[in-house]
């Protein structure tokens, strides 16, 4: 099973439409999302970084480290979204570990992003 199917029946999805903004940088953050649906930018000091599709995970450091948002996400579209906090993160990693793999993957290649904007 592909991580992303996990969501797409989530029943408390959250809609954002399109123009409003899911979180902004400097924010204090405890969820991560899934975006299931619809398209977001996310965008850090102003400046592009991502635009995000179905499937994309967003936010992921508020589940892991108590810390502001590094980044502002913003939807261009109507969009839905699973919500995680840490108790379910936890539960998915322990239940399905290729979903942890998934936000490692996600991570080094933000990462590795960042470095070549640097």
């Amino acid at each position: 099973m592909i991580f992303f199917e996990l969501f797409t029946r989530d029943p408390d999805l959250v809609k954002l439409p399109a123009g409003a903004t899911l979180f902004k940088e400097g924010d204090t953050g405890e969820h991560m999302y899934v975006l299931v649906s619809g398209t977001a930018d996310i965008t850090v000091k102003g400046k592009l970084v991502e635009q995000a599709t179905s499937g994309t995970i967003i936010g992921e450091l508020a589940v892991l480290e108590t810390s502001q948002r590094a980044a502002t996400v913003t939807a261009t579209s109507e969009c839905a979204l699973a919500k995680i906090d840490r108790k379910r993160f936890h539960y998915l990693v322990s239940q399905t570990p290729h979903f942890a793999t998934e936000v490692m993957r996600v991570m080094a290649a933000r990462l590795r992003h960042c470095d070549e904007m640097l």
